[in-house]
Formats: C-alpha cells, sequence, structure tokens
C-alpha cells in the first residue's frame, strides 16, 4: 500500500476509522470522505489522512476520484435509522452507491471495495453461513446494502470494472457506537454495567451474532482491496464463533466485574436477525485472514480504552436511546 492513494468513503465512523489507521500505517496516502453524521472527526485525531466533510450523495465526488487508486466504500446509514427513515436509508446505501461506482468507474479508479454486511443474509437457515447462503434481509438497511452490494457485482460482470464484495459480521471495539440510532449492545451492555445500570435485552436473548473485532474486520476489508484474485468475489469477514446476547451479558457481567448486575428481558426489535453466524474459509483461502483477538480479550480492551476516554460512561450514556428505531430523523 506504500504510496497508493486510497479513498475512504465513512472513513471517520466505527469501522472506517480503523481501516484509515491500517492504511495509513502500510504508508497509504488516505483520503476519507466522510459527512460526520455517524462518523466524527475526531476519531481521526492522531492519524495522517486527509478528510473531507462531504456527503456521499454529493456531485463533488467525480472530481475527488480522478487520482485515487483505490476505494473502500462504507459509508452508509445503519440498521436501525433504517427502520425510522427507510427511504434516505435506501438513498445513501443503495443510489449513492450506484453513484459513485459510475464516477469510479468514469474515473479510472483502480478498485472498488464494497463494504455490506451480513445483514443481507436476514436469519441464518443454517450455520456457519458460506456466501452461497440465502439472501433474505429483514429490513430496509440489509435490502440496500444489497442492492449496493449487487451493483458492484453488475459493474465487474458488465463492464469489467474490477470491484470487491465484503460482508462483515457485527463488529466491536474502540470507538464504537452506543449513541442515538448507531448505539449496538456490545458498548451498550460494557457502559451500563460501568454506571450500575440494568442490561436490557430485547427478546429472549438467544439470538447470536458473529461478533468480530474491529481491527480483524478493518484488516480483512484492507486484504480484500490487495488481492487481484478476489476482483468479482464476494467474501464473509467473520470471527467464526457464535455467541448469543444472554452469554455476551454474562461475559460482560464477568470482565466489569459486575457478576450481581440485573439483567431486563424486553419486547424484540423489529426486523431482528436472529442468528448470524460466519464461516470465513473464503476469506482465509483467498486473503489469507482469520481473526485474531478472541472475544473476551476484545470485551476487556474495550474497557480498558472506555477507562482511556475524557468523557465518563456517565456523560457517554447521556446520548444512549433506549428504543434507537422509533427516533426520528429530526
Amino acid at each position: 500500500m506504500q504510496g497508493q492513494r486510497v479513498m475512504v468513503t465513512g472513513g471517520a465512523g466505527f469501522i472506517g476509522s480503523e481501516l484509515v489507521r491500517q492504511l495509513a500505517a502500510l504508508g497509504a496516502e488516505v483520503l476519507v470522505v466522510d459527512n460526520l453524521t455517524n462518523g466524527s472527526a475526531e476519531n481521526l485525531r492522531d492519524v495522517e489522512c486527509r478528510l473531507e466533510v462531504r456527503d456521499i450523495r454529493s456531485e463533488g465526488l467525480k472530481a475527488l476520484v480522478q487520482d485515487v487508486d483505490i476505494i473502500y466504500h462504507l459509508a452508509c446509514l445503519g440498521v436501525r435509522h433504517s427502520i425510522h427513515s427507510p427511504l434516505e436509508n435506501h438513498q445513501v446505501n443503495a443510489e449513492a452507491t450506484l453513484q459513485l461506482l459510475i464516477a469510479a468507474k468514469d474515473g479510472a479508479v483502480g478498485r472498488f471495495v464494497y463494504v455490506s454486511s451480513s445483514e443481507v443474509y436476514g436469519t441464518a437457515q443454517y450455520g456457519p453461513m458460506t456466501e452461497n447462503h440465502p439472501t433474505f434481509p429483514l429490513t430496509v438497511y440489509g435490502a440496500s446494502k444489497l442492492a449496493g452490494e449487487c451493483y458492484s457485482r453488475a459493474f465487474w460482470e458488465t463492464y469489467g470494472y474490477p470491484t470487491v464484495m465484503v460482508r462483515p459480521f457485527n463488529s466491536y471495539g474502540p470507538r464504537s457506537h452506543h449513541e442515538g440510532d448507531s448505539g449496538e449492545v456490545i458498548p451498550k451492555f460494557l457502559l451500563r454495567l460501568q454506571v450500575g445500570k440494568e442490561l436490557i435485552i430485547f427478546g429472549d436473548g438467544k439470538q447470536t451474532r458473529d461478533f468480530t473485532h474491529v481491527s480483524d474486520t478493518a484488516r480483512g476489508i484492507l486484504l480484500a482491496g490487495q488481492c487481484d484474485q478476489a476482483v468479482g468475489q464476494t467474501m464473509n469477514i467473520g470471527s467464526g464463533h457464535e455467541v448469543s446476547i444472554n452469554e455476551l451479558a454474562d461475559l460482560a457481567k464477568d470482565v466489569t466485574g459486575k457478576p450481581e448486575a440485573k439483567v431486563s428481558h424486553v419486547d424484540s426489535r423489529p426486523g431482528d436477525v436472529l442468528r448470524l453466524y460466519a464461516d470465513s474459509s473464503k476469506a482465509y483461502e483467498m486473503l489469507g485472514f482469520r481473526a485474531r483477538m478472541s472475544f473476551k480479550q476484545g470485551l476487556t480492551e474495550l474497557l480498558a480504552w472506555y477507562a482511556s476516554q475524557e468523557r465518563t460512561p456517565e456523560q457517554m450514556l447521556a446520548d444512549e436511546v433506549e428504543k434507537n428505531w422509533e427516533l426520528s430523523k429530526h
């Protein structure tokens, strides 16, 4: 990656900022495009990169891609956002992806890595899930990410434009979202435990996820842009371990030293996927990718990261919304 000119859309976000760190460490010249709706310039304060604050739907992107060697496209709006604002979610995740693909092809960008989501699968029909598992998204987010994935694949099949499609499973780690409609279960659990609040589990807690540390997720995404054999391919990026939300609650209580913490089960979330469990053997065979961070170690390190932050857990939880799919865009 030394000297490569790389654009990362959504690069000020959770996974994006970790990818930018890894690219910069390899000597890439990184241009981050982010409107800072979900991302933050603070996430990039210790990284050598250029930040262009711009909406991914902006016409100005055509000029930005002219001298770019690789695009890693992560910019999107999330699962819970799609429940309260489905049209905007589609516009950002699907339509803007098509516009960026056109600009990248016309601008002769050497490669386009589309970062999709395990949500395109819906609930697992079998596990672990290979890339040939049926796609049956349960939310507009999952559907819009699948649309963007299909557009990216079509550009390879129709025009011979080199695209790669990756499907990360549930990531966690430093700079993960606890706030607003981007808030996720692991940061919520760890923060709530630190201030003595009960853990809220939506549904019976038997739903499972393949939790993958963000350093592993970003490394898999990065490798996908370096491998010629990956062009035109779709690959899962996951840990290969299945954890229920009930098990997560117990482990979170363990690493925080709060075994007595209360857990409340409430009504299920709308459109909630019940099982996700990755088979990432294709990424291993093609990219040499394998997750390195154990789950307990990752949770412990995330807890230490929170302790190093200027904002206290109490201050962070002021931004938390319990039923974050009920937020309106206003």
